[in-house]
């Protein structure tokens, strides 16, 4: 609690003073009797015990009266964040490749896109302020949820991307295409492009580094991750029985185009060969693309005088009626 006007609290000094004029000038006053032995057999009337209890009533009323003068609050303190934020398109592969089981979630395997959901999950939800749209692609590129800042459809619409959604390819200049279209006309002070992929360019008519030129002309940054181990890659198939096995194929990822894609756009490139460097890279890229925030505090506060001036009125009222009635004086 807070005071709007605390120099009025001073005007509390004058309570001591008067109780002790009240206390002072009991002494006055005195009635002349022929014996003590008389006085003694009187029985104490209701103002003989109560009569302290004007100056009570009155003193408290009385630095109830200021405190309400004084206008106590209570702040409730908010911050405002004004910001215009980035823009932030997810380019995720989910070609037949991304299949390979290469990854591991607490010792045990799984494909890459399943690994690469809850990297990409906990890098949006470190994300405030950003609009933030998914691009998946395999041959083709498709958008399975534009530019939005509803992260809790974001996520239930990543979690829908399975292998195989698209026909099968790898389009990184055809994906990338679709991912400048929905930010070249925003207005955010930052654009950017994260794109993951296992392989290289093979299917579309964009040819990659020509979208990257592109996407330079808009002012977007795109920033690549090649996901996969180097070499070989364990790959579930099925045998002549129908059973489910694991063999061992080479997955090219073409490092060097994924990094002069980056580069041409001023972005960076990364390789994730486990789990824990594909969660660091992200970490990365969410530590570069951070949006100063202009902040603004502000406190609404909420008035409480009237807890403090209604009971002075009902203290004065009760001394009012207290000295017409039980304690009123008698005439000097």
């Amino acid at each position: 609690m807070i005071f709007r006007d605390p120099l009025l609290l001073i005007f509390l000094v004058v309570v001591p003073p008067l109780i002790y004029v009240y206390f002072r000038g009991r002494g006055n006053d005195q009635v002349v009797f022929p014996s003590l032995g008389v006085l003694k057999k009187i029985k104490p009337s209701f103002a003989q015990r109560y009569r302290h209890i004007l100056i009570v009533l009155r003193s408290t009323a009385l630095v109830l009266l200021v405190i309400a003068l004084s206008r106590p609050q209570y702040g409730n303190e908010q911050t405002k964040v004004v910001t215009e934020g980035i823009d932030i398109v997810l380019t995720v592969d989910v070609s037949g490749s991304m299949l390979a089981e290469d990854f591991e979630i607490g010792g045990q395997r799984y494909n890459r896109l399943h690994v690469i959901k809850p990297v990409v999950k906990d890098f949006i939800q470190k994300r405030t302020n950003d609009r933030i749209g998914l691009v998946v692609f395999a041959g083709r590129p498709y958008t399975q949820c534009p530019l939005t800042l509803d992260y809790g459809m974001l996520l239930q619409l990543l979690e829908k991307a399975q292998i195989g959604m698209v026909e099968d390819g790898t389009a990184i200049g055809s994906a990338l295409g679709s991912s400048i279209e929905r930010l070249k006309d925003t207005r955010a002070k930052s654009k950017v492009i994260i794109l993951l992929t296992d392989g290289r360019n093979n299917a579309g008519e964009i040819d990659p580094f020509t979208a990257a030129e592109i996407a330079r002309t808009f002012g977007i940054k795109i920033y690549t991750i090649g996901a996969g181990t180097k070499g070989l890659a364990p790959f579930p198939a099925v045998d002549i029985f129908g059973n489910r096995v694991m063999k061992q194929v080479k997955i090219d990822i073409d490092d060097d185009a994924l990094k002069e894609i980056a580069k041409i756009t001023g972005g960076n490139y990364y390789r994730a060969t486990d789990t824990e460097s594909l969660r660091e890279i992200y970490h990365q890229i969410d530590k570069l693309e951070k949006t100063e925030s202009e902040v603004t505090q502000y406190t609404e506060y909420n008035e409480l005088f009237h807890y403090f001036l209604l009971p002075a009125f009902g203290l004065l009222l009760v001394e009012l009626g207290l000295t017409k009635t039980k304690l009123r004086k008698l005439p000097s």
